[in-house]
């Protein structure tokens, strides 16, 4: 499996799928479109461009290139690495008919052409270590989900963090294990423990 310290913005759950197989990696789907009108998500973007630099891989079709570069004018700041897929013509095996361009998307390609589009740009040419998550059991057990104060501890987190106030529990968890190791994270969490209690 590769490795990829930053994260990856792909179009789609489809493709997520498919690279969650192949790379070590927080994969983050902007649901085709849905990213013009995520304010939330293109907050979040931002901050990890700053702290760690995003990936940018999505189709090679008109629709793909409009979201890659909907994202890189909205990403002024921080680190923005973009992979390209190169034109293959056919269809997904989900779907009854070829796209309008009639070009495979990422979820389409297989491991081979991918890991080469990766390489190209300089990704994931180690093998990944394991490392281990901050978990949602961690959340519950930290009181910053399913408690009675949880969601005033994860607003005081985020506030901190510098991330968006709107954020869900589930997406705090994405960002925290983006940004930190498990044992940062902890360490972290004393730190700023005067300032989490409600």
């Amino acid at each position: 499996m590769l490795r990829c310290d930053m994260p990856i913005i792909v179009e789609g759950k489809y493709d997520q799928i498919t690279l969650a197989g192949l790379v070590d990696a927080t994969i983050i789907p902007t649901r085709g479109f849905g990213i013009f009108k995520n304010r939330e998500l293109l907050e979040m973007l931002r901050a990890l461009a700053r702290k760690t630099g995003i990936v940018i891989l999505t189709d090679s079709d008109a629709a793909g290139f409009q979201i890659r570069n909907y994202i890189r004018s909205a990403v002024r700041d921080g680190k923005i690495v973009n992979v390209y897929i190169p034109d293959v013509y056919g269809k997904e095996r989900r779907k009854a008919a070829p796209s309008k361009e009639g070009k495979l998307g990422v979820e389409g390609l297989s491991r081979e052409i991918l890991e080469e589009a990766f390489r190209r740009a300089g990704i994931g040419t180690e093998e990944a270590p394991p490392r281990e998550p901050v978990t949602k059991s961690d959340f519950f057990l930290c009181g910053l989900s399913g408690g009675e104060n949880a969601a005033a501890r994860r607003a005081a987190l985020q506030k901190a963090l510098g991330f968006p106030e709107r954020m869900s529990a589930n997406a705090l968890l994405g960002a925290v294990n983006v940004l930190y190791s498990r044992e940062e994270f902890f360490a972290l969490l004393d730190q700023l423990s005067p300032t989490l209690k409600p």
